[in-house]
């Protein structure tokens, strides 16, 4: 049974969420394509959440598309930015166009995508990094992690999403998170991770790491996002200041949100 929302934290940003808007193009990926999921779909799914600001995330299905999020950040304000997919080939006018548009980052899929040339998305971390300050954000089985950390680690910027999604990897991700790496409490429908353990331990090796997400409206999860995802991570940290990090400061410093 969940805590009583009065020990809820104050404010939330909520790091990891999708928009599917059928106005624009979705793309069938291994044989699924999204319901779709509107603006007004998620507020009324957070109705009661102290949420002051998120992070919009591309998903497979979208591709490179940029004509949904730009229309989705326009409509929710400055509190959101947006991550999204773009090939290596992109070129510096776009990136600094999309920049303009409060997108902040690029999301690379090494769970569906799917991309193996580490070296090379490297490469275009710190290409996007020189040119806007933005990161690269990473969905993975984090056990597949284990000859990428070091390489991974050479990123100026990097965020993981879902826990790294895998029980087996969470000693991948503490690296990770031990050389500055943020790590999405997100996704708890789609990871085998024990939620408690991982949060206790990523946030004891590095207290800014963690960022809070609900994953709305969680396609392909086994369950979408549940209120009692928050009491699970109030009480693992079993600190309101801890809390605060975890779903507001940290989100807020690494995206740069006003």
């Amino acid at each position: 049974m969940g805590i009583n929302r009065e020990h809820w934290p104050k404010r939330i940003i909520d790091s990891h969420l999708h928009i599917y808007d059928d106005a624009f193009p979705l793309i069938e990926n291994q044989g699924h394509i999204p319901k779709p999921f509107y603006i007004d779909d998620y507020n009324r799914l957070v109705t009661g959440m102290p949420i002051e600001g998120g992070v919009i995330v591309s998903g497979s299905f979208q591709g490179f598309e940029q004509r949904y999020l730009k229309a989705a950040l326009g409509n929710l304000g400055d509190n959101y930015v947006g991550v999204t997919q773009l090939p290596g080939s992109v070129s510096d006018e776009k990136i600094q166009q999309l920049n303009e548009h409060r997108i902040r980052g690029v999301r690379v899929n090494l769970k569906r995508g799917v991309h193996r040339d580490i070296e090379g998305i490297v490469e275009f971390g710190r290409r996007i990094w020189d040119l806007a300050g933005w990161h690269l954000e990473i969905y993975v089985d984090s056990r597949e992690l284990d000859d990428m950390v070091p390489t991974l680690l050479k990123l100026p910027k990097l965020s993981v999403d879902h826990l790294g999604m895998a029980k087996s990897g969470l000693s991948q991700v503490r690296r990770l998170a031990e050389g500055g790496v943020n790590i999405k409490a997100s996704g708890f429908g789609r990871t085998e991770v024990n939620i408690t353990e991982a949060i206790k331990t990523l946030y004891k090796t590095n207290p800014d790491c963690l960022m809070f997400g609900t994953d709305l409206p969680g396609t392909r999860s086994n369950r979408g996002f549940e209120p009692s995802d928050i009491d699970t991570i109030v009480e693992a940290l079993d600190d309101p200041d801890a809390a605060d990090k975890v779903f507001y400061q940290n989100a807020k410093e690494f995206y740069k949100l006003p």
